[in-house]
C-alpha cells in the first residue's frame, strides 16, 4: 500500500485512539494523516487528551473508515517518534484555516510524527505491505 496516494485518493472518517501509562483509552476524531515518507504519518494537534495520553505512552492506532457501501478501510499501528511546535511548519501543514485570534483562543498546536508499524484491513487481520 502507498500510503501517500491512499491518503490522497480517498476520503472518509479518522479515528485515533491513544491510552496514558495507565493503560485508560481515549478516542478522537481526526482527519486524514500527512503522509511524511513510505512508513511515516503525521497529525497536526492541539494540547488536548490524545496529546497529552502520547506525552505518557508512545503507541497509538488509526483507524480511517472510508465514505463509500460497506465497511472499507485499513486501521493504522503507530509509534511517536517526535513532535515540533514550529509555527511555520505546522501552518504550511494545517488544513483547516481559522482566523489567527480563532486559532490562538483554540490553543497550542503540535505537529505529530509516527512511525507505522503495521497496516491492517478494516475488517479482519489481513495484514497489508507499505509500498
Amino acid at each position: 500500500m502507498n500510503l501517500e496516494k491512499y491518503f490522497t485518493d480517498k476520503t472518509g472518517v479518522g479515528v485515533i485512539a491513544t491510552s496514558d501509562d495507565g493503560g485508560v483509552v481515549d478516542t478522537a476524531i481526526y482527519s486524514r494523516p500527512h503522509v511524511m515518507g513510505n512508513d511515516e504519518v503525521a497529525f497536526v494537534m492541539r494540547d488536548r487528551l490524545t496529546h497529552k495520553n502520547l506525552q505518557e505512552n508512545s503507541h497509538a492506532s488509526y483507524l480511517f473508515l472510508e465514505n463509500r457501501q460497506g465497511f472499507i478501510g485499513v486501521r493504522l499501528f503507530l509509534t511517536k517518534i517526535s513532535e515540533s511546535s514550529d509555527h511555520a511548519l505546522i501552518d504550511s501543514m494545517t488544513r483547516r484555516h481559522l482566523s489567527s485570534e480563532e486559532d490562538k483562543a483554540r490553543g497550542e498546536k503540535f505537529l505529530v510524527r509516527f512511525k507505522v508499524n503495521k497496516v491492517l484491513s478494516l475488517i479482519g487481520g489481513e495484514e497489508i505491505p507499505i509500498d
